[in-house]
């Protein structure tokens, strides 16, 4: 039986079709916008849960695109993105600005422009050359370069190994990345919200850890079973915090006071080698300004630490720092400022052992 419709009963139909289609079209772009739009702490699900002073501007179960696009919008984890991001960037110049130092002995690297010598022009090549002169200078099996008017480079003490220096550095651009990406991407899924917990957690540790190399090998460079002994304690604790903080049982909100004594304590793991290397070192003039910078290392650590256990200034007014000036952004901050001044540190330390060298006889 074949159904007959007028021109004029087809062309309801017709827009009746049209109109359940555009309402099908609107109610699925409603369900996308809802979907992909900033949350309440409320509307959270419970593992993203960790701060109930901030109450909004979260993002909830993000594709991985959107999350990596909103690196460039603005919700309550922006800032802490962007601050270990830029601290990255600044400790990855600085790295490259003493890679290119070690480049210039010879003029290895003649491409790079802070390289650039006289003997670079007729040393364009890299080739096996640079093993033999610049890992050499990592070692501290080299005298550091000599202006003509200075003495020849044999009259001079070796050049310190530059390997611990690099190692804090590395160590340094490892956690602040592992930061930057925990931030901006833990809010697509449990499961990578876990993964980057962790991984942010032991970045912290490495970055600890990572920082004692510097003064320790160099202010004990002439003591080795001093500089070995407490770089393997140093080195063992940290592995051991590493491990610790790489379960998934401490990644939730609860354990935050756990996780915080745990940095302070690989943190006071230093104590012992400070206060020996203050004592045997007590005459040496650098010695003021190495405490200086370690002392405002300290300081942004324990300080920031404080925020971070603390939730303040948002426990005093929830909702009003969503967006900017919480506890977790102030930490931050304070993460990079103490880096940097460790850095500033480990530049007296290795300054001192260039000029005074080690004399092991």
């Amino acid at each position: 039986m074949v159904v007959e419709y007028s021109e004029e009963e087809f062309e309801k139909l017709n827009n009746k079709k049209k109109m359940m289609m555009m309402m099908k079209n609107s109610s699925s772009d409603d369900v996308s916008s809802r979907e992909y739009a900033l949350v309440t702490y409320e509307e959270l699900p419970e593992y993203m849960k960790d701060n109930e002073f901030i109450r909004g501007h979260y993002r909830s179960e993000w594709p991985l695109s959107h999350a990596f696009l909103s690196i460039f919008s603005w919700h309550n984890e922006t800032i802490n993105i962007w601050t270990h991001m830029i601290g990255f960037f600044v400790f990855l110049g600085i790295t490259l600005l003493h890679l290119g130092q070690l480049a210039l002995v010879d003029g290895f690297f003649p491409s790079l422009p802070w390289s650039i010598s006289s003997s670079g022009v007729n040393n364009i090549s890299f080739n096996h050359a640079f093993f033999f002169r610049v890992l050499p200078l990592l070692l501290g099996q080299e005298h550091p370069p000599s202006s003509p008017e200075s003495d020849s480079p044999s009259s001079a003490p070796p050049a310190a190994a530059r390997w611990p220096f690099f190692v804090f550095l590395a160590g340094s651009m490892f956690c602040l990345l592992s930061s930057s990406l925990c931030h901006l991407l833990c809010c697509h899924s449990r499961r990578l919200n876990v993964l980057l917990s962790r991984l942010d957690y032991a970045g912290i540790a490495v970055m600890i850890v990572s920082s004692f190399f510097p003064p320790i090998y160099y202010i004990f460079q002439c003591a080795p079973l001093f500089r070995l002994a407490y770089l393997a304690a140093v080195s063992s604790f940290g592995i051991l915090a590493v491990l610790t903080l790489l379960s998934p049982e401490l990644s939730g909100g609860r354990f935050r006071p756990y996780r915080a004594a745990l940095f302070l304590a690989l943190g006071s793991s230093g104590v012992v080698p400070a206060v020996h290397a203050t004592v045997a070192n007590w005459s040496e003039p650098r010695r003021d300004a190495a405490l200086a910078w370690e002392g405002a290392m300290a300081a942004s650590y324990v300080v920031g630490v404080l925020f971070y256990v603390g939730r303040v200034p948002e426990r005093w007014r929830p909702g009003a720092f969503d967006l900017a000036g919480h506890s977790h952004q102030i930490f931050h901050v304070l993460v990079v400022a103490g880096a940097l001044a460790h850095y500033a540190a480990g530049l007296v330390f290795l300054e001192y052992r260039d000029a005074v060298g080690c004399n092991m006889s």
